[in-house]
């Protein structure tokens, strides 16, 4: 503290002399409009310059995420090339499966990660034709199911959320369970309900099962990162690492499964039966 008090008792005419010169240029702008507008309209420049290029920075931090979320998108796309060339009927006016999910390209303009029920919030809404219990997936796999919408934007329930719960399947074997949270990770969660006589290996791929009028099936879910077997239990403890980084999160697809009610209906009436 004391040599605070000597340095600035060193400065003092240096100090008195910018406070004096801060104080004429307040009155300077304050009393005169010409120099008034000049001031704001410099200000305004220069804060206008600053963010554009703090925009173009972030823009360029970002090129490689857009990347790499393309690269995966073309191989997706490429992939299912040769299946769809040796299947004609998918381009069948009449297949099924040619009518029934449609995607709207969505941004991501809200997120939550470290709450026990996450949400994100997409900037397209019922003007666009999003409804409640949509499916949401990104370039990377799964992301969640759309809750509320309003006229130009939609709650979405993230996996990331105590309350979800998806059906997923191992590929390699086809067995499915329902795919939980537990709150603590958000890289995580667990896979369920899967029995012990199934053969499974760190590394395995899985996918939406299709078993829901919301996703088709086939989308990245994540990978199984370990398990376990429980004394005298018959399922698998299973860790999985989700394929997407909620974290980064910013273009998704909304899906309308355009038959969902009539499978809803469906199955609401054999269930009734």
């Amino acid at each position: 503290m004391r040599e605070l008090l000597r340095f600035i008792q060193r400065i003092h005419f240096l100090l008195l002399f910018l406070i004096l010169e801060i104080i004429a240029f307040s009155f300077l702008v304050s009393e005169n409009s010409y120099q008034r507008a000049k001031f704001f309209n410099s200000s305004r420049k220069v804060f206008g310059q600053v963010y554009h290029a703090y925009d173009k920075v972030a823009q360029y931090v970002s090129l490689k995420q857009k990347n790499e979320e393309l690269v995966l998108e073309n191989v997706k796309l490429h992939n299912h090339i040769p299946s769809l060339e040796n299947s004609p009927s998918v381009f069948d006016g009449d297949s099924l499966a040619a009518k029934r999910f449609s995607y709207l390209s969505a941004k991501v303009i809200n997120n939550s990660l470290y709450r026990r029920k996450n949400y994100l919030t997409i900037d397209k809404g019922s003007n666009s034709g999003v409804e409640p219990e949509m499916g949401v997936v990104s370039p990377t796999g799964l992301v969640g199911i759309t809750r509320f919408t309003s006229s130009n934007f939609t709650s979405v329930v993230s996996l990331l959320n105590e309350e979800i719960r998806i059906s997923t399947k191992i590929k390699k074997t086809g067995y499915f369970g329902p795919l939980a949270w537990t709150g603590a990770d958000p890289t995580e969660a667990y896979l369920m309900e899967i029995p012990v006589h199934v053969n499974i290996s760190v590394g395995d791929t899985l996918i939406s099962s299709g078993y829901s009028a919301i996703f088709p099936e086939g989308i990245l879910v994540g990978t199984i990162k370990e398990y376990k077997k429980k004394p005298g239990d018959n399922f698998y403890e299973i860790k999985v690492r989700l394929s997407v980084d909620y974290g980064r999160l910013g273009h998704v697809y909304v899906i309308d499964n355009k038959l969902r009610n009539e499978q809803l209906n469906l199955e609401e009436a054999t269930a009734n039966d």
